[in-house]
C-alpha cells in the first residue's frame, strides 16, 4: 500500500515522500517537491512492485554499459577463445554507449549503433562486412545475455530485438581429385610432417588449431577416434580417425619425442605447436593451385562427405557445429544422393 508523507526540509521548503510498504518486502520511498508527482509514481511503482518487475528495473537503473563491459571483461571474456576480436568489439560499444544506465538501452539505440558501424570505415580504411558487423552486435548480445541470466542486473537481452545485417552465403572452395593429388604430392615432398597434418584435415574436417593442438592421450590409436578438447566452441568433441591418416598418426607414434606430448612440436620448443605458415604456403604455391586456405581442407573434407552420401546433420556433427545452417552451404552437393534415395524409395513401395 501506497503513503504519501508531507514533509519540512531545513531551508522550510515543503516536500512529499511516497512510500510503498508490501507485506514481506522492504518499503521502497522516493521524494519529490510536488505532491501530484509523488501520487503519480505511487500510482505507476506500486503495481510492479506487486508483480515483481520493480526490483529488476531497479536494478538495471544502477549499472551502466561501461560497468558491464568492464566485468565481462574481467569475468567471462578470459575464457573465451575468441577474446582478442571481442575486445575489440567492446571497445566501441563501451565507446557509444558505455555512459548510459542499462535501463536506458534500447534496441533503437542499437540500431543506430548498428547502422554506424555498416556504414563506417576500419583502420584500414575499408568498408565493414555484414559478418563483422554482426560478431560485434554478437558480443553485445552476449554481455547482456551473462547481465539477464547471471548477474540479474536487466531482466531482458536489448539486442534480441534488433535484426542481424544478411551475410553473403558461405564461401566453399574444395579441391578436385587432380589439385588433392597435386597438393598432397608437393606436402610430401616438403615435410612429411606436413603430409601427415594435411591429410588429418581432409580426412576428418578438424581445424588447424586443433590439429595442431593434438596431444597424444587424446588419440586412441585401438578405435581410431580423435577427441578434441581444444575447439572453437569450447567444447569437446570425437571425430573419427580412419584410413591413411590413422597409418599415418600409428607411423608418427612410433617416432614420437619423449620430452612431449604434443603431436606436432616446434623442433627448438617442445612445448609448443609447430608452425606450418610458411612452409603449407610453400606448398600450396608449388602445387600451382590458386585460391586456396587452409581452411578450405575443411571445406574439401565436408564435400567429399557430402558426395559421398552424408546427410546434412552427419555433417553438422562431424564438423562440430551447433546448427545445420553453417552446414546448408554444402546442401547442393548432397542432392545426387538425395535424388537417389527418393528413386530407390519410389521403386520399392510402387513396385516399378
Amino acid at each position: 500500500m501506497a503513503y504519501i508523507e508531507e514533509r519540512t526540509d531545513s531551508k522550510g521548503n515543503k516536500r512529499y515522500r511516497a512510500q510503498i510498504r508490501i507485506k514481506g518486502q522492504d518499503p521502497i520511498t522516493a521524494t519529490f517537491d510536488r505532491k501530484t508527482d509523488a501520487k503519480r509514481w505511487a500510482q505507476e511503482t506500486e503495481p510492479e512492485v506487486r508483480n515483481g518487475k520493480y526490483f529488476k528495473t531497479a536494478e538495471s537503473k544502477k549499472h551502466t554499459v561501461k560497468e558491464l563491459i568492464e566485468r565481462y571483461e574481467k569475468k567471462i571474456l578470459p575464457e573465451l577463445k575468441s577474446g582478442n576480436d571481442r575486445k575489440n568489439h567492446l571497445i566501441y560499444w563501451k565507446d557509444k554507449l558505455g555512459n548510459l544506465t542499462l535501463s536506458d538501452v534500447t534496441p533503437a539505440k542499437i540500431v543506430e549503433c548498428r547502422d554506424d558501424l555498416s556504414q563506417g570505415v576500419t583502420r584500414r580504411k575499408t568498408k565493414r562486412s555484414n559478418s563483422t558487423v554482426n560478431r560485434y552486435l554478437s558480443t553485445f548480445s552476449h554481455a547482456f545475455s551473462i547481465a539477464v541470466m547471471e548477474w540479474g542486473w536487466i531482466e531482458d537481452n536489448p539486442c534480441r530485438r534488433v535484426s542481424t545485417l544478411r551475410e553473403p552465403r558461405g564461401r566453399v572452395r574444395y579441391l578436385d581429385d587432380d589439385e588433392r593429388k597435386a597438393l598432397l604430392d608437393k606436402c610430401k615432398e616438403k615435410s612429411e610432417t606436413l603430409y601427415t597434418i594435411v591429410v588429418i584435415a581432409l580426412s576428418t574436417g578438424a581445424r588447424r588449431g586443433e590439429i595442431l593442438s593434438l596431444r597424444w592421450n587424446d588419440i586412441n590409436l585401438n578405435k581410431g577416434i580423435i577427441t578434441l578438447h581444444e575447439t572453437k566452441n569450447n567444447e569437446i568433441r570425437s571425430i573419427p580417425l580412419q584410413g591413411h591418416a590413422l597409418e599415418l598418426v600409428k607411423k608418427l607414434s612410433k617416432v614420437r619425442r619423449l620430452d612431449t606430448d604434443l603431436l606436432f612440436h616446434d623442433k627448438n620448443n617442445p612445448d609448443k605447436p609447430q608452425s606450418i605458415d610458411s612452409i603449407w604456403k610453400d606448398a600450396v604455391k608449388s602445387a600451382k593451385i590458386d585460391n586456396f586456405r587452409f581452411h578450405d581442407l575443411r571445406h574439401s573434407a565436408a564435400s567429399y562427405l557430402a558426395m559421398n552420401g552424408a546427410s546434412i546433420a552427419e555433417l553438422a556433427d562431424v564438423l562440430g557445429h551447433k546448427t545445420l545452417q553453417m552446414v546448408k552451404r554444402y546442401s547442393h552437393l548432397t542432392e545426387q544422393h538425395t535424388t537417389s534415395i527418393v528413386a530407390k524409395m519410389n521403386s520399392q513401395i510402387f513396385d516399378l
